[in-house]
């Protein structure tokens, strides 16, 4: 869908984010995300994973690419491929996800599935930093929903979406500012190491 793209590219317009997205990447020629960069006038680059003998050689050639544009920062956005060791030491403390669930809670796919299945009274999203574990870098800041009883896999998946769009550019905008680092494994905020479960939003 490219929400969370299109949340950031208004959230920088607005100058909620101070920063500029320099370019937008996808291994997914169909990726919609890659037509919103073009509306908002923002390179987009496509890099198909056919065309590698394996995860290494496309992550290197991902750089590469990205390397021309000298990032700051990269966000993961619905961006589904696990990166190699190699692609992540690379921008260590630099690169962000959102995954929908409260880490370390449901990590990987079909979080709202499992959130509903367990009868889960409350569900949400997570920021963090990326490193070798998957959905496993130290978190930096979560947003909690309510599951209600006759809720849809769709129903909360879009109520987790609105926090999403709220807190992921609110990160990104501590980046910009400097006010959020990565540490020895760890989220600081304003000097401040974050607890290991995150701050939440409130």
């Amino acid at each position: 869908q490219g929400s969370n793209l299109q949340a950031l590219i208004d959230a920088c317009a607005r100058k909620r984010v101070k920063a500029n997205i320099a370019a937008v990447f996808s291994n997914n020629p169909e990726a919609y995300g890659l037509v919103l960069a073009q509306e908002a006038e923002i390179p987009a680059h496509v890099i198909d994973p056919q065309g590698f003998a394996d995860r290494a050689a496309f992550d290197a050639a991902m750089a590469e690419e990205m390397a021309q544009y000298q990032p700051d920062l990269v966000v993961l956005a619905g961006y589904m491929r696990i990166l190699s060791p190699e692609f992540v030491a690379l921008f260590a403390g630099k690169m962000l996800n959102v995954h929908p669930s409260l880490l370390p809670k449901y990590p990987g796919l079909h979080t709202h599935r499992k959130a509903l299945e367990n009868a889960d009274k409350e569900h949400g999203t997570s920021v963090h930093f990326v490193t070798d574990e998957l959905d496993g870098g130290p978190l930096i800041l979560q947003a909690k929903v309510p599951v209600f009883g006759d809720d849809t896999e769709e129903a909360l998946a879009a109520r987790v979406k609105t926090q999403e769009h709220t807190i992921y550019p609110l990160v990104v905008n501590w980046v910009a500012e400097g006010r959020l680092k990565m540490r020895e494994g760890e989220a600081w905020l304003d000097g401040v190491r974050i607890p290991k479960q995150g701050y939440a939003a409130e």
